[in-house]
């Protein structure tokens, strides 16, 4: 064992030692489940909502951290894109480390370093001390987030699971929208003439909030100090996201070189490599980074593939309709964050209402939220299509609300498919992994959304727009077609998902809301 996995896991085992009652098993029904659950969830989801906020809040400050520290414009873009990769390369191998020395220990330890990189954003005297701590915000981004979904998968019985994933995806689904609000809010207010800084200082007392009462209210899961971390599956993996993520990021800014295309041809045969690497090791006898069983899981590579795809629409298509409205019709941060908000109801009123379903359906229920998705996205096409000299934020309010009931009904659906079967003690690898793929996903939409966009908006004179507000229109308008065309595909491929197990008797039990 490796001296740092070494050290964690005796931490873990003298902490088990102090508090023997907070040793725990899986509950089968909601008598034996610990009273403690429901508080620990919503610490839980104040940690993962105050994470996934951060993809999207920093939006809305690019124009003034740019003028504020005197940023070039490829400074400014590493700004976003050392939080997506170092968010994206720390998911599995955390997963994996949490299964190892215990996910309550990492969860803490990752909310804490997320706090201090909040901090050091809030501070930072220049764009490179900036980057810099964009890059250790993500990291502990990757180290909280997997946790957050293995704790939630063992902690609650049948009954109750399916509520609780529905929580979660209402979480996801309000971060990615009140990023902008809470943003243009707090940039508007300019608070103590801070500007742009309180988008990152906010996260100090909700940080040490969530170290404070996960301490002491989140259940602790036993470890497995038997597994061991994989460090060249690792590197493999690691270096694997680095060359696909990077690319993706940076393409578009250098012309689409060779070299992108070669990096991401370069990420499939380390991708490739990886699973031979994790088959060698399941022959050994030793554990996988990424279990095989997980690798030669139909189910579970279906499902990753749906997840990507799913996943690239939503963060691609508020990037360019943030840049519709501000730059293409004058809108503020806050009105633009404000035009979002149907989209957040729509998220909360399906998130809430399928949660009484439970683990009922979720095949059909995750079809259903990514038709309607697409049939919103459709919606709002057709009205920024029309746009011309100016944009009714009112008229979006009925497709942004019809795609936010999508999202609410077809999030939580989708990880409950793809995390059933899913052994506990790998629990954190299937997580961690799961959010890899969102996240490739999530920068491979804003990578093509934001080509199609850019090329329709360098192009738009030649192609006959009559005015500013038009080329933008036409833009979006045609990067809106492929986030259309990508709820589509997920839905279609759930055919491809071979037919899950019938819940229990407790998970299709109705009135689980009176738990919460």
């Amino acid at each position: 064992m490796q001296p740092f996995d070494r050290w964690m896991t005796v931490r873990s085992q003298q902490s088990d030692r102090k508090m023997p009652d907070t040793h725990f098993a899986p509950p089968t029904d909601v008598a034996s489940a610990d009273p403690r659950r429901w508080v620990a969830m919503t610490i839980l989801l104040l940690a993962s909502f105050m994470n996934l906020m951060d993809v999207t809040i920093v939006n809305v400050a690019i124009p003034s951290m740019q003028t504020n520290l005197n940023a070039s414009p490829s400074q400014i873009e590493w700004v976003i894109a050392a939080f997506v990769l170092a968010f994206a390369l720390g998911l599995l191998p955390f997963g994996r480390l949490g299964d190892i020395v215990g996910r309550k220990g990492m969860f803490l330890i990752g909310v804490s370093l997320f706090t201090v990189g909040s901090l050091l954003c809030g501070i930072a005297p220049s764009i490179e001390t900036l980057i810099a701590a964009r890059a250790l915000q993500g990291f502990a981004g990757s180290v909280m987030t997997p946790q957050v979904l293995a704790i939630a998968q063992v902690i609650f019985p049948p009954r109750e699971r399916g509520l609780a994933f529905s929580l979660f995806g209402l979480s996801a689904g309000l971060a990615s929208v009140a990023g902008p609000l809470i943003g243009g809010s707090l940039i508007a207010g300019n608070f103590f003439g801070l500007d742009w800084r309180p988008i990152f200082l906010v996260n100090i007392p909700f940080g040490i909030l969530a170290v404070i009462a996960g301490a002491a209210w989140i259940i602790r899961v036993p470890p497995h100090p038997g597994l061991r971390n994989d460090y060249l599956g690792i590197g493999l993996f690691g270096a694997a996201i680095l060359l696909l993520v990077y690319p993706l990021i940076e393409g578009r800014s250098y012309g689409w070189p060779w070299w992108a295309f070669a990096m991401i041809a370069a990420s499939v045969v380390l991708m490739a490599a990886f699973f031979f690497w994790q088959k060698q090791r399941e022959a050994a006898g030793n554990t996988q980074l990424l279990p095989v069983t997980l690798l030669t899981n139909r189910n579970f590579l279906v499902g990753a593939l749906i997840t990507t795809i799913f996943a690239s629409g939503v963060p691609g298509f508020f990037l360019t309709f943030s840049i519709f409205l501000q730059s293409g019709f004058g809108f503020t941060p806050l009105q633009s964050g404000l035009t979002g908000v149907p989209f957040s109801v729509g998220v909360v009123i399906a998130s809430l209402t399928s949660g009484r379903l439970g683990s009922r359906y979720l095949p059909q229920r995750f079809a259903l939220g990514a038709i309607l998705l697409a049939i919103g996205m459709a919606y709002t096409r057709w009205i920024i299509s029309r746009a011309t000299t100016n944009v009714d934020q009112i008229a979006f309010l009925p497709s942004l609300a019809i795609a936010g009931v999508g999202l609410g009904i077809a999030f939580a659906a989708l990880f409950q498919m793809v995390l059933a079967g899913v052994p506990h003690r790998d629990a954190g690898s299937a997580a961690g992994a799961l959010q890899a793929f969102q996240q490739a996903g999530g920068a491979l939409g804003v990578a093509i959304a934001g080509e199609i966009f850019f090329t329709w908006l360098e192009h738009a004179r030649d192609w006959g727009a009559t005015s500013k507000g038009t080329g933008f229109a036409n833009a979006a308008s045609a990067s809106t077609i492929y986030v259309v065309a990508v709820f589509v595909a997920a839905a279609a491929l759930v055919p491809l998902l071979k037919r899950l197990p019938k819940p229990t008797a407790d998970a299709r039990t109705a009135p689980v809301v009176a738990e919460v």
